[in-house]
């Protein structure tokens, strides 16, 4: 069962890298609302966005991941893996979102972002890295408690019948 609970986390690693690839195929500044208010701010000084383009493509991000992620790991838990009880759905929740978090954490943001030049937005490099050290702290603290506690209240939820 871990296997297939590891498995499930990968696949949900999968398509957040998928997201972000649509989201940077016409340039990063496609998924600008991830980066800093700096760079944002750059990017609308330099006119390659507006602050109402970068608010809607937070908002379409966050109204097609959330409960795209969330019903993606209840269906694999729930549906496919059967799990009943607290106890059986909050660890393979927590699993699965942490093995994504661990994905997004070195994959994406330490390497792709970090390491590549697909999320170098011209006119922004000096403002590079794009991840600070302190954003690096933020997102590990949220991908470890944030992680365990989404994985509580979702597993919460589906107890409560």
């Amino acid at each position: 069962m871990l296997l297939q609970v590891i498995l499930e986390g990968l696949g949900l690693g999968v398509l957040l890298v998928l997201v972000c690839a649509v989201g940077i195929r016409k340039g990063a500044v496609g998924m600008v609302h991830l980066y800093s208010p700096a760079v944002q701010q750059r990017c609308v000084t330099l006119g390659l966005t507006t602050h109402e383009k970068i608010k809607r493509n937070s908002l379409i991000f966050k109204a097609v991941c959330v409960p795209g992620y969330i019903g993606y790991v209840l269906v694999c838990v729930y549906g496919i893996n059967g799990a009943h009880g607290f106890a059986a759905g909050f660890w393979q929740l927590l699993v699965i979102l942490s093995v994504m978090n661990l994905i997004d954490r070195f994959l994406i943001d330490g390497y792709w972002v970090g390491h590549t030049n697909a999320w170098t937005i011209p006119g922004t490099e000096d403002l590079k890295p794009y991840i600070t050290a302190k954003d690096k702290q933020k997102k590990w603290l949220f991908g470890t408690v944030g992680m365990a506690v989404i994985a509580a209240v979702l597993a919460a939820i589906m107890t409560v019948q």
